[in-house]
């Protein structure tokens, strides 16, 4: 063998040796997805040293940190943010546009996942993924694993457990409004022993709720972040019992974050998490939103108290994956849900620019302007959530093409004050759109879409003159909001490139070596493609 071919073969073997290097390395025994509702990058930075060194500190340095996830469309909400980040797909392919949707027909307002072919556990309220159109993360490695694995999630919120377990999965968890106990949905078949006893027992929330108040966890003066802050004393919230928000404002303190904690230690104690011979999944969802209490609550003690809760929550979290399952065996997926939810004291004397847009007065000079066109009928049926619904039975009768009322609509609503620019759902189906209109596009579905979807200029309010309800203001902003991937062997990494969510399933299921669900169209993020 000449000198030649003896280095080609080398080369050659060298190179074998490390494709099966790069092949044989272990998928890991289990998956914990963190999604943190409302997470903010920025707060992370601002309020870095009040964080201990084996939480978020211990994410960011031992991970492969991107220092941004960013979604592709506008409007971003509770169930259209987890939907996108488990299907791997936006709205219009999903389907999950919005936490509510509104049914005209029977006048009413309903969660995104109302399902009333299905009983609850612990709830009245009836739930169920059939409304998600595309498979999970978890759906694909059920269908992997020929059903071995286990997939679970544990959220505050329903929409945020069932998005994140999927179809398929053993069970979803989320706190009831009502009552505060566990609670899931007949359509999963799975309820675990330890969530029954938990319900049941002394150390449930409901047993605890009346004599459980917020305070600060470190001393006040560590909270100071904001210059902005105007109440620098400690503060202190109960959560009476008997009151209908008891629950609900629970659910957006800082004291959520260890409630969801005794549920997911007791999944990673007693379900037998990596012990299988297929992958495991677990979704656990945090909150780190404002809390329901406070108005302008981007710059309190008690937003800064929610983060320091919650980064000693991930601690405890990963000291017990590190106790039972090994670090080594488990991918930990962490991201946030790329929105910020607050409401805005604006002064008197102060003018920010922008105006109110009033929808009622919308859809009414609508009417009655499609009136003077059509004839004297009732044309529109309402607004919500952004988009404008007509009355299609009543053009079909007349006679008057879809396309044609729409268009007529969407030029008149287009010189209403606020209004950014108005697309209808005939050219949003048809791809009769622009750049400037795809995120209008990815950001909802055709089935249940309003004939005009309605984009207004960033600064105007949105009052929807209903009692009890509050002005929304518009803004248009992007969330920094972090993704890191850590564990199963993956090296340190700090990247500065902004990924897109429907990037983090694809990249799940890559390293678990399993189809991306079906309605993905992105490729794993290529520094996990290359580890």
């Amino acid at each position: 063998m000449g000198p030649m071919k003896t280095i080609l073969t080398s080369i050659l073997t060298v190179l074998a040796i490390a494709n099966m290097g790069a092949s044989g390395r272990q998928v890991p025994k289990l998956v914990v997805c963190i999604t943190v509702d409302q997470l903010r990058g920025d707060y992370l930075d601002y309020f870095y040293n009040t964080f201990g060194e084996q939480g978020f500190k211990r994410l960011l340095n031992e991970g492969v940190s991107y220092r941004n996830l960013s979604f592709s469309f506008t409007n971003i909400d509770r169930a259209s943010a987890f939907a996108t980040l488990f299907t791997g797909s936006n709205p219009c392919f999903h389907g999950i546009s919005a936490e509510k949707r509104f049914d005209f027909y029977d006048n009413r307002e309903l969660p995104a996942l109302h399902d009333p072919d299905f009983l609850g556990n612990f709830t009245r309220d009836r739930f169920s993924p059939a409304r998600l159109l595309a498979s999970t993360i978890g759906d694909e490695l059920k269908l992997a694993s020929q059903g071995k694995s286990d997939v679970y999630a544990i959220a505050p919120e329903a929409s945020q457990a069932i998005l994140s377990a999927g179809h398929a999965a053993n069970g979803a968890f989320w706190i009831d409004d009502i009552n505060g106990k566990w609670a899931t949905t007949t359509y999963y078949k799975s309820l675990p022993w330890y969530v029954d006893r938990y319900n049941n027992g002394p150390e449930s929330l409901s047993a605890r709720i009346g004599k459980t108040s917020w305070e600060p966890a470190l001393p006040a003066e560590r909270y100071n972040a904001f210059p902005y802050t105007t109440e620098n004393r400690p503060f202190r919230h109960h959560f009476e019992e008997r009151s209908r928000d008891c629950y609900p404002d629970f659910k957006t303190s800082g004291m959520v974050n260890a409630e969801v904690n005794n549920l997911a230690l007791r999944f990673i104690e007693y379900a037998g998490f990596g012990s299988r011979s297929c992958p495991d999944m677990l979704a656990i969802t945090y909150y780190a939103g404002s809390f329901s209490r406070k108005n302008s609550s981007d710059y309190t003690p008690e937003i800064q108290d929610t983060y320091c809760r919650l980064d000693r929550c991930l601690e405890q979290l990963f000291a017990a994956i590190d106790r039972k399952v090994g670090m080594s065996n488990v991918l930990i997926v962490f991201s946030g849900s790329g929105y910020f939810r607050s409401e805005e004291i604006i002064p008197q004397d102060m003018t920010l620019g922008g105006g109110l847009f009033y929808p009622k007065r919308c859809v009414a000079l609508l009417n009655m302007y499609l009136m003077q066109l059509y004839g004297q009928k009732s044309w529109v049926n309402g607004y919500y959530d952004r988009q404008i619904f007509l009355n299609r039975k009543a053009a079909e009768e007349a006679r008057i093409p879809l396309e044609e009322i729409q268009k007529q609509s969407a030029v008149f609503v287009a010189e209403f004050a606020g209004v950014q620019s108005v697309i209808t759902d005939c050219d949003l189906r048809n791809g009769n759109w622009y750049e400037g209109n795809a995120a209008l596009y990815k950001g909802t579905h055709h089935i249940g879409r309003g004939d005009l979807v309605v984009e207004l200029q960033p600064g105007w309010r949105i009052n929807s003159e209903e009692p009890g309800s509050t002005v929304e203001l518009v803004r248009n902003n992007a969330v920094v909001t972090p993704l890191v991937f850590m564990g199963s062997g993956l090296k340190p990494q700090h990247l500065y490139r902004e990924v897109k969510a429907e990037e983090v399933a694809p990249s799940v299921t890559y390293i678990l070596r399993i189809r991306p669900p079906n309605a993905s169209r992105q490729q794993p993020l290529h520094e996990l493609a290359q580890r």
